[in-house]
């Protein structure tokens, strides 16, 4: 711990310089946040080297994000927003695998290494598009609904993905622990409703007029029942979503998420760090064509599909050219599944490296595109600049 407090104070002030800098070249700020990571990691110049203990900490961010998403999903709301992306999610998912598995392939990776790098770019980052719609959209508009419903779709698709993965290390058949899991999260789902309905939103009901006791009981119940949720092995992110999602019919719920962004940005701008921190510079040599190659067409392929899906669905072209843009990218799920690939022992190095490279390339490409081209909290001009 006493080490950590000096190197949180660096990775704040690297953060806080290069972002003022990006800021005054009118460049993303999230770049800024990865690129203190690479410059001043354990494979830059190496003034922070506990990059375990602030990734931990960072999955703080991740919890709160999902958490805060769900705020915004009222449950009936959520049910029709599922019914009109499922296709379009199921779909586009399929098709990013098989490229992804085939293009691996091609490059020599072996097949379970191929089937993991095919798994993990199938999905969209919750916390970039979140971070990058601005809150007008996200809350009140067809836009935010739309690719909320999409990114929570993947993430339940990811956290299947992880337990299954999960599951292969299991002694018990893969289709009975896999099973089990499933039904551990419809209890888990149906106490959380029952909780609301008859204890929750009495204690809301005593206390909504104090804005402090309204923010720590959405903390207090956004990360226990994570905890929960992880104690069940469903995963600290899947607890705080429902979490969220249970709530999101008070009309409290705005609030506690107004107040717990900056709490979320905080911990966000650890994770950020964490990613550049992680991108071992010494290994790509061995791997920087493959990443290359899957960026490049992965940046073009992801933002296509989606919107020639959404139009065979019957939305606008123009409405469905933006959703696939800012959901044109990989997952933060990209990185957990090579991380527990490669600690299960299914995944070679270089194929969890060569995830976390395309990972972070398409973090940084995603972002200039839509903060240089749509409206978003961090624009770089003051017409784009929307909150």
């Amino acid at each position: 711990m006493e080490k950590f407090i000096p190197d949180l104070g660096v990775v704040l002030v690297a953060a806080a310089l290069l972002s003022f800098l990006a800021i005054i070249i009118k460049q993303p700020i999230i770049i800024a946040y990865i690129v203190s990571g690479i410059l001043i990691g354990p494979w830059g110049m190496g003034l922070v080297k506990n990059i375990a203990f602030i990734e931990s900490i960072s999955h703080l961010g991740i919890t709160l994000l999902l958490f805060l998403a769900g705020l915004c999903l009222h449950p009936q709301k959520l049910i029709e927003m599922f019914k009109k992306t499922a296709i379009v999610t199921l779909a586009n998912s399929a098709i990013s695998f098989f490229i992804a598995f085939f293009l691996a392939r091609a490059f020599h990776f072996n097949f379970i290494d191929s089937v993991c790098i095919g798994l993990a770019l199938m999905f969209s980052s919750t916390i970039l598009v979140v971070k990058l719609l601005p809150t007008t959209r996200l809350h009140h508009e067809k836009m935010g609904a739309i690719c909320i419903s999409v990114l929570i779709l993947q993430d339940l698709l990811a956290i299947a993905v992880l337990a299954l993965i999960h599951c292969l290390n299991s002694t018990e058949s893969i289709f009975i622990s896999f099973g089990v899991l499933i039904l551990k999260l419809c209890i888990l789902i149906a106490l959380l409703f029952l909780f609301e309905k008859f204890v929750l939103i009495n204690i809301m009901k005593r206390i909504d007029r104090i804005h402090e006791e309204i923010f720590i009981l959405g903390l207090a119940w956004c990360f226990g029942i994570a905890t929960i949720s992880n104690q069940m092995g469903l995963f600290h992110e899947t607890g705080a979503f429902f979490a969220g999602v249970v709530l999101a019919r008070h009309k409290i719920s705005l609030f506690i998420s107004e107040s717990l962004k900056p709490l979320r940005d905080f911990f966000l701008v650890l994770f950020f760090f964490a990613l550049g921190a992680k991108l071992n510079i010494h290994l790509l040599k061995n791997i920087i064509l493959p990443a290359f190659a899957l960026t490049t067409i992965f940046l073009f392929l992801k933002p296509w599909l989606f919107k020639k899906i959404f139009i065979f669905s019957g939305e606008d072209p123009s409405f469905s050219k933006e959703v696939g843009i800012r959901l044109g990218q990989m997952s933060e799920f990209s990185l957990l599944i090579a991380l527990l690939g490669l600690e299960l022992g299914y995944l070679s190095q270089p194929a969890a490296q060569l995830i976390e490279v395309v990972t972070i390339l398409t973090f940084i490409a995603s972002s200039y595109y839509v903060v240089l081209k749509f409206p978003t909290p961090i624009g770089t001009t003051e017409k784009l600049m929307k909150d």
